[in-house]
């Protein structure tokens, strides 16, 4: 079943392991209502350009932005005052060893212009079971032994779709994508998908290119220019 919206069809999931072309999305990137949180169904999500992104109490809002934001790791910037502070080593970095509270403060962090948050329970749940499944992984900063910082997302292998990140201290989020681009250099990632465009991102070298290209990151035929 699918109903028109702004000239383009939003599909209706079902039990179906299964989701429309991304291309027929609509403007806004809306691509699909409904469904669930399986593993099974967020790994083909991710492998196919999609990921969810919705309100508590809203059915699941399946999306596939045009253009599509990214860091190709060897383009990451990093600013003077940031190269101090990784030089002071005020911060430490652990990886997948907080999962559980990277997830719990990234879902708690207030933003600004932004009511409520998007990391509902269920979703806290679904990416719990990728972590413990081995897809969903997280980067996370400690100074003095407390975690003040950190991201996660999922991990394709030659793609880390990045889903959110926090920070209590200044200068920790940061530290932590830009640790994240590093790690991911040294292992020829093609890249991170950052999903929508913000200043903070773009300020990190984060770049939009257009959908198109981005399917083709995805499945590995377009591994030039990075």
């Amino acid at each position: 079943m699918k109903r028109k919206n702004n000239q383009s069809s939003i599909h209706f999931l079902t039990d179906r392991l299964v989701f429309p072309p991304v291309e027929s999305a609509n403007p806004d990137g809306l691509l699909a209502v409904g469904g669930d949180l399986s593993s099974e169904r967020l790994l083909l999500a991710y492998k196919n350009g999609i990921f969810p992104w919705f309100n508590e109490n809203s059915l699941i809002l399946w999306w596939s932005p045009d253009p599509r934001m990214v860091l190709f790791p060897k383009e990451v910037k990093v600013s003077k005052s940031m190269r101090k502070v990784i030089a002071s080593e005020q911060f430490e970095l652990r990886k997948n060893t907080s999962f559980s509270e990277v997830i719990a403060q990234c879902a708690h962090i207030e933003r600004k212009g932004q009511e409520g948050t998007w990391i509902t329970h269920e979703m806290q749940m679904a990416y719990e079971r990728l972590h413990q499944q081995g897809y969903a992984k997280s980067y996370e900063v400690f100074e003095n032994n407390v975690l003040v910082g950190g991201l996660y997302g999922v991990d394709l292998g030659h793609v880390f779709c990045g889903e959110s990140m926090f920070s209590l201290r200044s200068n920790a989020s940061k530290f932590a994508f830009i640790s994240l681009a590093e790690d991911l250099r040294s292992k020829d990632y093609v890249c991170v998908d950052c999903q929508l465009h913000t200043q903070h991102l773009a300020s990190l070298g984060a770049v939009e290119v257009p959908r198109k290209r981005f399917m083709e990151l995805l499945k590995g035929k377009d591994q030039i220019g990075q």
